[in-house]
This record gives structure tokens, C-alpha cells and sequence, in this order.
């Protein structure tokens, strides 16, 4: 504290003002440095407040590192992923093999991160299926409304009826086991819920200005849907995307298992599950736990990064 401050406290009346506290406040200035001040976007702010989730943060880096590991892993070891070494069968996890090796000797590191691949092919192509079909059907539902929105709702809700695994299992069964099968088998009734969401955000929207606006000047129907509505909708539709694909993960580790996946000497963390089976009463614990493991990690990062995704994606959190 300075001597003029520390007499002003004693006496106020004895000491003089400064003249830096005369001077008038310039508002002008006070408003360019507002104008100044970064405006964040709606994803740039999005993109900010996930940022501070830390648990929907590590779900993310666990992703992008099971990915880049689904890529490059299997290069990183000397075996292939059907490759036999009988006098090596169930061996325990050593630097010959980072994660053992199975009933028949091979690697199961490479075959993890080879599953890796096809579990993520997997939930990827089953979740872009549903957007593509979801978005469409219920845009179509929620904007037309009326007569066409009752006749799509109901084939909707006879589909959402079936019973989910019964109808993959009797695709499976009836056109064969295989990665393409599976992926259809996923998608006949997987995107309903996509639509449900869309149709719900398309109600709310289309009777926004925006869109009357579009209307009075002509613009066709799918232009509307794609220009004014879609761009509004996609907080919801990625949140339910990062929930659709740890979903169909899991449906295809659960079918591989069941021995309607993969077949060999492809490998799937299903199949690899299944194998491991009767080798875990023996001892052999690494062959089940890679597998479990992963698909528990990565249906758990998922559900975490859609739970952040749904926090800053919420227009009502922003600030």
C-alpha cells in the first residue's frame, strides 16, 4: 500500500484524490473490448465443456488408442492371426507372446487387436446404417406429418414389436454366418430408434420461422430437411450414435459366441471368448480375460463419451 493510500484511510478528507480515479469511464472502449472478446460457436463451446468431463475424455483417448492399435497391432507381432504352433499351445503371456497364446498356438495378441477390427467394423457400419436410415425416414415422418406421419409411426412400432435377437438369429440362420450377415442382420430393426429420435426433433423444429421462412420462398422439401433441420438434430443424432455402436459391438461378440459370427481362422473377441471357454477351468485365465476385457473397455467408453457428448450437446447447458 502506497503513502497516498494509507493516508487517505486515516483521513480521508486530508488527503487529495488521485487523478487516475477522476477520469471518466469510457464506455466506448468498454464495448470494443466485449466486441473484441471471442464468441465461441456451438461446437467450439461443445467442444469446450467436453474438455472438462475427464471420464467422457478417457473414454475418447481409449478409442482413438483401439483404433490406431486395430490398425497397426496386428503388424507389431511376427505371428499371423491363423497361423498354428501346436508344441506352443497355451502358453502363458510372456515376450515371445505379449498375451499368451491358445488351444492351437496361435498369437493372441494378434488375434485380439485383429478382433479389434472386426468389432469396430462392425458397430461403425451398423451405427452409419442407422444415421443414413433413421435420419431419413423419421425427417420424412416429422416434417410431413399428417396421414404420412401415422402410416410410417405405425410400421415403426410393428417392427419395434419383434423381438430384436430373434430376428438376427433367424437372418443368421437362414442366410449363413458371416461379417456382411451380420451387419444386415444388425441394421433390419436397429435404426427404428434413430428414427423415433429424429421424428421427435423434426416436430419441434418445423414450425420454427427458419423454416416457415424456407417455405415462403419456395424451397423443396428435402432442401428443408437438409439445410434448416438436419444441422439442428445432429447433438441428438451423434449422442445416439455413440450409443448404437458399443450396442451392436456387443450383439456381435454375443452372436460369435453363440457360433453364428466369424468363422475361422478369423478372429472376433466372441469367438475368442467362446474358445476360451473350457480353457479357463484348466488355468489358461489370459485367453478369456483379453477378450472380456476389451469389450467391456470399449462398451465403456463409449457409454461414457456419450454421456459427455449428451452434457455439451445440450443447448440448455450453454452458457
Amino acid at each position: 500500500m502506497d503513502q497516498q493510500t494509507k493516508k487517505m484511510a486515516q483521513d480521508p478528507t486530508s488527503a487529495e484524490i488521485p487523478s487516475d480515479w477522476l477520469k471518466p469511464i469510457n464506455r466506448d472502449q468498454l464495448k470494443q473490448e466485449d466486441v473484441v472478446r471471442p464468441s465461441l460457436s456451438y461446437w467450439q463451446d461443445a467442444w469446450q465443456r467436453l474438455k472438462k468431463n475427464k471420464l467422457a475424455m478417457s473414454g475418447l483417448i481409449f478409442l482413438i488408442i483401439l483404433a490406431i492399435m486395430a490398425i497397426f497391432g496386428p503388424y507389431m507381432s511376427p505371428y499371423t492371426v491363423g497361423e498354428q504352433n501346436l508344441p506352443n499351445q497355451n502358453q502363458a503371456p510372456s515376450w515371445s507372446h505379449w498375451f499368451g497364446t491358445d488351444g492351437l498356438g496361435r498369437d493372441v495378441f494378434t488375434r485380439t487387436w485383429y478382433g479389434a477390427r472386426i468389432s469396430l467394423f462392425v458397430g461403425l457400419m451398423a451405427a452409419l446404417i442407422d444415421f443414413f436410415v433413421g435420419v431419413i425416414y423419421g425427417g420424412i415422418s416429422g416434417y410431413k406429418g399428417g396421414r404420412t406421419d401415422n402410416i410410417l409411426m405405425r410400421i415403426i412400432e410393428i417392427l419395434y414389436g419383434l423381438p430384436y435377437l430373434l430376428v438376427v438369429i433367424l437372418l443368421l440362420v437362414v442366410l449363413g454366418p458371416s461379417l456382411l450377415t451380420i451387419i444386415l442382420a444388425l441394421t433390419v430393426t436397429g435404426w427404428v430408434g434413430m428414427a423415433r429420435i429424429v421424428r421427435g426433433q423434426v416436430l419441434q423444429l418445423k414450425n420454427y420461422e427458419f423454416v416457415h421462412a424456407s417455405q415462403s420462398f419456395g424451397a423443396k422439401t428435402s432442401r428443408i430437411i437438409k439445410r434448416n433441420l438436419l444441422p439442428n438434430t445432429m447433438g441428438p443424432i451423434i449422442v445416439q450414435m455413440t450409443l448404437t455402436v458399443p450396442s451392436a459391438i456387443f450383439a456381435e461378440a454375443f452372436l460369435s459366441f453363440l457360433g453364428l459370427g466369424v468363422s475361422s481362422p478369423y478372429a472376433s473377441w466372441g469367438v475368442m471368448a467362446n474358445d476360451a471357454l473350457t480353457a479357463i477351468l484348466s488355468g489358461h485365465w489370459w485367453r478369456l480375460f483379453f477378450p472380456a476385457f476389451f469389450i467391456s473397455a470399449t462398451m465403456f467408453a463409449f457409454n461414457v463419451l456419450g454421456d459427455g457428448l449428451q452434457d455439451a450437446l445440450d443447448p440448455k447447458l450453454r452458457r
